[in-house]
């Protein structure tokens, strides 16, 4: 069996594999150089690695030739929004071909699950801009779970904190009640008891952005008691990004709980270059011992709802009173002041409106590919009565790009070991209902581009140490028990690519476009998804839970 002393792989002859991999080159995801190795896989897990040919090869049921081809765990995406999209897109195309095998879901507060009775439509509204096509339904956590369909992927579930809060309280701008606190303390203790990997917040928008950091750390004890975690949206990721960042790391000291920073970035033209001080704010938390985390996107642009941008009371008491608010001229005038004088929310200060591209608009697809700065011209008004027009007639639920992230400060959090790899993407296809829109090309190419781009014509880290940051790390942070790493007894996560021709081919203008490589190949679990290139139309993925220990299988 496979054996960590003497050699550094053994086997003992006596299966018959289900697949075996041979001649490549296997990255094992704990940061350690590739070796030249042979891989055996049966009933799901691997069962074999070997420096030298597997002798039991003229049993096995698949053999795949890897012979100039990289070996390594499935890449875990730690931060999507993919519960927005695989009950309708099961398939999950433009993750799992770029090497996904685990998608980590629910994020930035905002879960579909639970939802409480008479409370559908308020939940369809508020995530009008980030799920215009997914049913909803009244459910509690567990079913949630139990009912999730067959995917490709395997899926790990948060519960949004602004999702709670939606449910207890609407989109109120004020502190809970003790009896609103203790039913989100509730509503929370039953998704966590049903196995959800933990809390995730968006202090950024409505209505997260109303809770105090007392609030947060009240929810914190309960995530301590249960083993789980906290993965976070930061309050502000622009001229307060730090003082954000330390109000997430004091949820760690104080609850003692692990925290992911999201989708870590320093938005805003006059915020550029904070990347490496943060980087080492996050250092300096986990040699005081705590545990502490975060992930980015290599890309210079972000996307979020329209909505999201305007100053936070813009948005108090939800959708429809925030688009009567905006007919307003006063109104108009007092955002147009706000963004003067602070920016975005949560992006800060851009160059110009050419800098905000309408991604998706369910009412006004046509507009896909616009900039605000173009509207504005088309219609010849002031770029705020062209974004408060257009939110009103596409009825809040516009999705847009914002290009505001230095490409200094990518290349700071890539190149740092520490800082781990998500999407902040939804698993979409280029075809059919997912297939609407311009939607951000991280959905298509994050993997491949910190691969090719960063680690390779870059040379920021070697190739060993880009696949940990996707695998190993990223399995150490989510308590994942057998996932991440190549190793006997560990499922069958296995992705096979060209390290030479594995590059992401999405932009912004054509975002629908999977990666190069004609031989990659993807395993689930130890069933075929992705060969050479091509969905197989398999739905191997697990729902991953948390346990009592906070173990996630």
């Amino acid at each position: 069996m496979l054996s960590d002393s003497g050699s550094r792989y053994t086997i003992r002859a006596c299966l018959v594999y289900d697949i075996v991999i041979r001649n490549g080159l296997v990255f094992d995801g704990d940061g350690n150089p590739g070796f030249a190795a042979d891989l055996a896989i049966a009933d799901g897990r691997i069962a074999a690695i070997n420096p030298l040919p597997v002798r039991q090869e003229a049993g096995a049921k698949r053999i795949i030739d890897a012979e100039g081809l990289a070996v390594a765990p499935g890449f875990i995406d730690i931060k999507t929004h993919s519960d927005f999209t695989l009950p309708i897109n099961p398939t999950a195309e433009s993750k799992v071909r770029q090497g996904v095998t685990t998608e980590i879901i629910g994020h930035c507060g905002f879960s579909v699950a639970p939802v409480l009775p008479g409370k559908v439509d308020l939940l369809k509204d508020y995530l009008s801009p980030s799920a215009p096509w997914l049913p909803f339904r009244e459910t509690g956590f567990p079913d949630y779970l139990n009912g999730f369909p067959p995917t490709a992927v395997n899926a790990g579930m948060l519960v949004g904190h602004n999702t709670l809060r939606l449910m207890v309280m609407g989109m109120a701008d004020r502190p809970p009640s003790e009896a609103e606190l203790h039913q989100m303390i509730a509503l929370l203790e039953e998704a966590l008891d049903a196995g959800a990997l933990g809390l995730s917040s968006g202090l950024f928008t409505p209505p997260g952005s109303y809770a105090a950091p007392a609030e947060m750390i009240a929810l914190g004890h309960v995530l301590a008691r249960h083993n789980a975690g906290y993965f976070t949206h930061l309050r502000d990721e622009s001229s307060k990004v730090l003082e954000a960042l330390a109000e997430a790391i004091d949820v760690a000291e104080q609850c003692r709980v692990h925290v992911e920073i999201v989708h870590f970035k320093c938005s805003g033209t006059d915020n550029w270059g904070k990347a490496k001080t943060a980087l080492n704010m996050i250092a300096e938390a986990k040699a005081r011992g705590l545990d502490v985390d975060c992930d980015s996107y290599p890309y210079d642009a972000g996307s979020n709802p329209l909505k999201n941008l305007l100053p936070p009371w813009v948005q108090a008491g939800g959708v429809e009173a925030m688009l009567a608010r905006l007919v307003d001229p006063a109104t108009r005038g007092r955002i147009r002041d706000d963004i003067a004088q602070h920016g975005l929310n949560n992006w800060g200060k851009i160059p110009s409106w050419g800098a905000v591209t309408i991604s998706i608009s369910p009412h006004l697809p046509h507009c896909a590919g616009k900039t605000i700065a173009a509207l504005a011209s088309e219609r010849g008004c002031d770029p705020i009565d062209a974004l408060c027009d257009y939110l009103i007639a596409d009825r809040g639920a516009t999705r847009v790009l914002v290009a505001a992230i230095s490409e200094d400060d990518i290349r700071a959090i890539v190149g740092s070991r520490q800082a781990l790899v998500g999407s902040d993407g939804n698993c979409v296809a280029p075809y059919g209902t997912v297939g609407q829109g311009l939607p951000h090309p991280r959905f298509y190419g994050t993997f491949p581009r910190v691969l090719t781009r960063y680690a390779r014509e870059q040379s920021l880290l070697p190739l060993e140490h880009a696949i940990r940051k996707m695998t190993g790390a990223t399995a150490r942070a989510l308590k994942l028990k057998d996932r991440g790493l190549l190793r006997q007894g560990f499922c069958a996560d296995v992705v096979i690519f060209d390290p030479a021709d594995f590059a992401d081919r999405a932009t912004y203008a054509q975002p629908h476009q999977f990666p190069s490589g004609a031989r990659t190949t993807v395993i689930v679990n130890g069933t075929i998804v992705v060969e050479n290139a091509a969905h197989t139309g398999a739905l191997p993925g697990k729902v991953l839970r948390r346990d009592a220990a906070g173990v996630v299988g």
